[in-house]
């Protein structure tokens, strides 16, 4: 109980359980011990580090993790993600327990487009569909319509009317390239990722010219200038799958660096190098992704904290995007 009561303490002071772990302690054995114990499942995105990838019953993109945490009979999910990820898992779950190593796990994308200043855009257009990325807050998707995700975004502004006007949130590198490959004119919320938006167009050139025998692949949360030279653009389970398939040997990959782990375990004898950002850094990792460590999904288990909360009216107003979405997504067969 007293363990309990300084696990509480130090979460309200940190966001995460900051508690010292036993260093012999093999956490790989204790994480599988306490899944067990706990009828828990461990869902984990492609950008997370190798060893909670490793460690995790499902590892995916957004939309692949939806699907997971709506299907899932497990009594507690463990999302090593970000905070909207989570969200949404509560959302579909919201009479299970959902747990989150570090609460402090952001998005610079969903904080790009706070839901009192969005409910004031979207009042200028009433007659306007809303379509979210579902990298978004719980709170914007109770104003959306349908969410959607890199895998199935042009299926769900497909599913809409051509008569019928969008306003697409919150990414407008995403909008603008929906907008290219649908040819729908729409309303674009002004909102971006700060790992898509760094990456360096002189030197992906320069990278490009070293290593002519690569392809270059990117994420369509990229900007237009750095999409022009892609061979391929995709979602990152779409990125993972053209590496695996296609018979180049090297790759050139704009996302986030997280995601190579996984193509590397596909194609062993491939060579993946990570688009270089506008900084000095060798790679680009999204901070709030790298929050989560195995020792804190180790102790989130544990303890069972932290937990998200969500107000069950944004549960009640929020879930119904979701559902469309993946309905969407069912009927198209992603």
């Amino acid at each position: 109980m007293e363990a309990l009561v300084l696990a509480e303490k130090k979460l309200a002071k940190n966001g995460f359980l900051d508690l010292d772990v036993d260093p012999t302690l093999d956490l790989f054995v204790e994480i599988e011990k306490l899944k067990r114990e706990k009828n828990a499942i461990i869902l984990a995105h492609y950008y997370q580090e190798p060893d909670i990838q490793d460690i995790a019953d499902y590892i995916g993109d957004s939309l692949g993790l939806s699907q997971q945490a709506e299907a899932t009979d497990a009594d507690i999910i463990v999302f090593a993600g970000v905070h909207f990820m989570a969200e949404t898992a509560k959302m579909l779950n919201p009479q299970k327990k959902v747990l989150l190593p570090d609460l402090n796990a952001g998005c610079s994308l969903a904080d790009s487009a706070p839901a009192p200043l969005f409910r004031k855009f979207k009042e200028k257009y009433p007659d306007h569909t809303v379509v979210s990325y579902i990298n978004c807050t719980a709170e914007l998707k109770t104003m959306t319509d349908v969410c959607c995700t890199s895998t199935n975004a042009v299926h769900i502004i497909n599913s809409i009317p051509d008569d019928q006007p969008i306003i697409f949130a919150p990414d407008k590198n995403l909008g603008a390239y929906l907008q290219r490959k649908s040819g729908r004119e729409m309303v674009i919320w002004n909102g971006a990722c700060m790992v898509h938006e760094i990456f360096s167009d002189g030197k992906i050139t320069k990278l490009i010219k070293r290593h002519p025998e690569a392809k270059f692949i990117a994420h369509p949360e990229c900007e237009a200038h750095i999409l022009e030279k892609a061979d391929y653009i995709g979602s990152t389970t779409g990125l993972l799958n053209y590496t695996r398939d296609d018979e180049a040997t090297t790759f050139i990959v704009a996302t986030e660096s997280g995601i190579i782990h996984q193509m590397q375990k596909m194609s062993p004898s491939k060579t993946f190098i990570p688009a270089p950002p506008n900084n000095t850094c060798a790679c680009n990792e999204c901070p709030h992704m790298r929050r989560n460590t195995l020792e804190k999904l180790y102790l989130c288990m544990k303890y069972e904290l932290p937990e998200i909360h969500l107000e069950p009216w944004i549960i009640d107003q929020g879930r119904a995007c979701i559902d469309r979405m993946l309905d969407i997504s069912a009927k198209a067969g992603l």
